[in-house]
């Protein structure tokens, strides 16, 4: 999803966890109240250096899902509370509601398209086989 200059990013966030047997890292990115999402998969579990290196030579080459309204509070915040969210987020290994919804929609949007994608080369295919036939049959008939 490229965002043009007009539409402001709020806020960005690199959620990093093991599910079994790679390394997904779920950058979520909130531009004028709408969440995005993208799910990358990692092999080995990325250092932070690493992961700050693939997010700048990389972002605009990530596909993100359909845009989503979100609630966004805007307001200063304690730092130890921020540090405490964090610790929090570490522990817990799941991702976020909303973005579990985002990636599901985008993994929809994607099946779809594979099947629409399938069913024209399936009909293409039939078409061609159905001509190939016709052929034979006027080679038939010509005495050939």
């Amino acid at each position: 999803m490229n965002k043009s200059k007009e539409s402001t990013l709020t806020t960005i966030g690199l959620t990093v966890f093991f599910e079994e047997p790679f390394w997904v890292g779920v950058l979520e990115g909130v531009w004028e109240g709408k969440l995005s999402v993208c799910k990358i998969t990692f092999g080995a579990e990325p250092k932070d250096y690493e992961l700050y290196d693939f997010v700048l030579k990389n972002y605009y080459h990530l596909r993100f899902s359909p845009a989503m309204e979100t609630n966004v509070k805007e307001a200063s915040r304690n730092p130890k509370r921020i540090q405490r969210e964090v610790r929090k987020q570490v522990q817990n290994t799941g991702i976020g509601t909303k973005s579990q919804q985002a990636l599901k929609l985008q993994q929809e949007q994607l099946k779809t398209e594979r099947k629409q994608m399938s069913r024209e080369q399936k009909e293409a295919e039939k078409q061609r086989q159905f001509e190939l036939k016709q052929q034979k049959k006027k080679e038939k008939h010509k005495g050939r």
